[in-house]
């Protein structure tokens, strides 16, 4: 089985930059998206698109956040939101239930400039961690998305000058740290411990993807004894479209 996570930056906008011949191409059995920036009536998917069932979370505020699930199977059960309210506005999380394990799609927030938001971030990120070690008592979890942190300074360019920078404070770091402390592993590092200069988000600014200086940004993390079923660990940064690019993994 092959899963694959994607921030596709407004999903009407890479419907016209080859997503159709990228989903055809690589054919994954789930596909999650996020910032998605759209709810499902105002798009129109492609017929190469058939095959799979949808399911979305929008944010309150049009034009704004969003994640999506495609599956060529269906889920036992799905639910939006991490049921709390002050978090369940920006359509931030999707939880799906499968036979042998339960997924969920995740957009993090971003601290924002100056880590304005910063105190948020973190709520949210206590938040998601309780979530999802509460859905691993049930079943092995397999989350992944944009996580919005750069874990480690293998995973961004620049870390020195990015100190502060969001997605790359200590306290970010920190606390997606205590998410993989509570029982997941993070399944690209995992299989490639010491790979550098594998990154899945890049600025617009200076020509960062041309040169490479991005941030790796984008997770598969799955509930640690579960590993075992992880045969493969996947960014795939030649795919375009978006200032993010694809990251997957391969269950066998």
């Amino acid at each position: 089985m092959r899963l694959i996570s994607w921030n596709v930056n407004g999903i009407r906008a890479v419907l016209g930059k080859g997503f159709p011949d990228f989903v055809a191409a690589e054919n994954p059995d789930i596909l999650c998206l996020q910032e998605t920036k759209a709810r499902p009536e105002q798009v129109q998917l492609p017929l190469e698109l058939g095959g799979y069932s949808t399911y979305w979370s929008s944010a309150e505020k049009p034009g704004y956040s969003g994640v999506a699930v495609f599956s060529r199977e269906k889920p036992l059960a799905w639910k939006e939101g991490l049921g709390i309210d002050g978090h369940d506005k920006e359509g931030r999380v999707l939880t799906l239930e499968y036979a042998d394990f339960i997924l969920v799609n995740v957009y993090t927030p971003n601290a924002q400039d100056e880590l304005r938001r910063l105190s948020y971030r973190l709520e949210w990120d206590e938040a998601f961690r309780a979530h999802v070690a509460r859905e691993a008592e049930r079943k092995p979890v397999i989350f992944c998305g944009d996580l919005n942190v750069a874990h480690q300074e293998i995973d961004i360019a620049r870390p020195r000058e990015n100190r502060r920078s969001p997605g790359f404070s200590d306290e970010e770091r920190e606390s997606f740290g205590k998410l993989l402390g509570s029982g997941f592993t993070d399944t690209f590092r995992h299989h490639h411990p010491d790979k550098a200069g594998a990154y899945s988000w890049w600025s617009y600014r200076a020509g960062a993807r041309g040169n490479n200086v991005g941030w790796r940004i984008d997770y598969f993390g799955v509930s640690t004894p579960f590993m075992k079923n992880v045969i493969a660990a996947e960014i795939l940064p030649d795919v375009h479209g978006s200032d993010h690019c694809p990251v997957g993994i391969t269950l066998g």
